[in-house]
Order: C-alpha cells, then structure tokens, then sequence
C-alpha cells in the first residue's frame, strides 16, 4: 500500500515567504514490517550482495559482520535522489555492536549497478553480541516524495526574523513550526537531516567542501507530538509496525556524501535529544 502524507495545515510560504527559497524536497521511506528480498527496496531486508565479494565487517570486531539497514533501488524512488553514474543501487549497513570513543555505528555505503550482480550471497546473520535495538526488523518501503522545509537549518537572521511570528501561529492555531510544518521526521533519503539539536554538518576531508545530506535512518517515524501533522492518512487508525530501532535516547544516524571527490566519500553524525 502507498501512503500520503498529508498537506502542510496552512499554507507555508504564505505565512513564512522567507522560507519559500529554501523549500528542499525530501524522500520519506515509510518503512513497515514486512518480507521483502535482495530485489526489493528495504530497511533491514536481505541485500543483493554478490556472492564473490566480501561481505562488510566492522574494522573494530575481527569478522563481526555488518547488518543491512536500508537497500534502495534508483527505479523504485524519485529523480531527486543522486544515484552516480552507472549505478542503480544504494546499500547501507553498519555495525551493531559496542565501539570505543564516541562512536554508537561504524557504518558501510555501497553504491553498485544491480544488473552486474550474477550469483546473490547469502545476507549472514546478525552477530551474536550487538545491541538488539540497533538491527532494523525486515520492512518494505513505500517512497514518497514531500517537500520540507528548515528549522534547526535556518540561519541566525531568518530565525531572528521569524521566531515571534512561530510563536503567534502555534498560540493561534496550535500548529508549531519546527513539529508540524518545517523538516519532514522519519527515515527518508535526500532533503533536510532531522537534526535533534544544532546542525554538524561535517566537510569533505579531500576537498573541504560541505558535504551533502544522503540519508536519515530515525528511531521513529514521527514523535508524539509531530505524529500529529507528518502520519500518513492511510496510518491515521492503523499504524503500521516499523524497523524497531531505538537509537541512543530516540535519536538518529544522518549520512552525507561528497559529490566532487571520486568514489563518493561518506561519513555520518550521529544525534540524539
């Protein structure tokens, strides 16, 4: 089943021109548990991994094999998403076990053409010790294209600006602007990360230049209180049973890659409130 998300409650751009210029549009994955395979788009689903090449482990547990957490297929979401050139397929994971320093993930990105893909490895199973909470249950996507907007993005004058005119719309309306009407939450591709706290948008390590938002892997698709504005009209009686993951306190892992630099290089941020 497709979902929609329904229309922003008022009109955006109307109340706020400011943002108008800044309006990103965001691909939001819907995950929902389900029984997808390698040929399918997914969170937490089998990858199509060629049985010839190595499958990911984490540079910190000799042999500990890295977990899919999402797998998506260029036909099967809109235009906006960059795939590279001669590439049809983008593939996720990360380890799921304790690392030292900071670091909750050591995640992987592999962008690969699905057609050179002969014989299809086996996706291994989870390792035995690893936070239960950090591997995705098996779910199908349902891609929708919905436009976003900035909040913890917008700079200091626009939310010097703006920040009173928030404060009368939510007193008269009950619509909040960061909750309701700005940056899409849930798992999506694309558009705005969904920053908890102030924007870490890190620099490529090879050019210097900033890097670009690639994907948001959230523990939940919505919060109690955005749930109210961003759930899908087909989940407004049934909600649909998602991943799983508990991410720190309900956080979120952002991934973002350069596009100058051969090879695409990546890195993350992990947040959390």
């Amino acid at each position: 089943m497709t979902r929609h998300t329904p229309p922003r409650p008022v009109d955006v751009e109307r109340l706020f021109p400011e943002v108008a210029s800044l309006r990103k549009e965001t691909v939001r994955l819907h995950p929902s548990v389900g029984e997808p395979t390698c040929r399918d788009s997914s969170v937490g689903g089998p990858l199509l991994w060629p049985a010839e090449e190595a499958w990911p482990s984490c540079p910190e547990h000799d042999g500990s094999p890295m977990v899919p957490v999402v797998q998506i297929y260029r036909s099967g979401v809109p235009g906006i998403v960059p795939f590279p050139e001669g590439c049809d397929l983008l593939q996720v994971l990360w380890c799921p076990r304790e690392h030292s320093g900071h670091r909750w993930i050591v995640p992987h990105v592999r962008w690969r053409e699905a057609g050179s893909v002969g014989k299809v490895g086996e996706t291994p199973p989870p390792p035995a010790e690893r936070w239960e909470n950090y591997v995705p249950r098996p779910c199908v996507v349902h891609p929708e294209l919905v436009t976003e907007y900035p909040y913890w993005d917008l700079r200091d004058d626009l939310w010097d600006e703006l920040e009173f005119r928030f404060l009368d719309l939510d007193q008269e309306t009950g619509w909040d602007y960061q909750s309701h009407l700005s940056t899409a939450p849930g798992t999506k591709l694309v558009g705005y990360p969904g920053w908890c706290q102030d924007p870490d948008w890190p620099a490529c390590a090879g050019c210097g230049n900033r890097m670009e938002h690639l994907l948001t892997v959230e523990s939940t698709e919505a919060d109690a209180v955005s749930r109210r504005a961003w759930t899908p009209v087909e989940e407004r009686h049934t909600p649909s049973e998602g991943p799983g993951l508990v991410l720190g306190d309900l956080g979120g892992v952002y991934f973002f890659e350069c596009h100058v630099c051969p090879g695409r290089p990546f890195t993350h941020r992990y947040d959390c409130p």
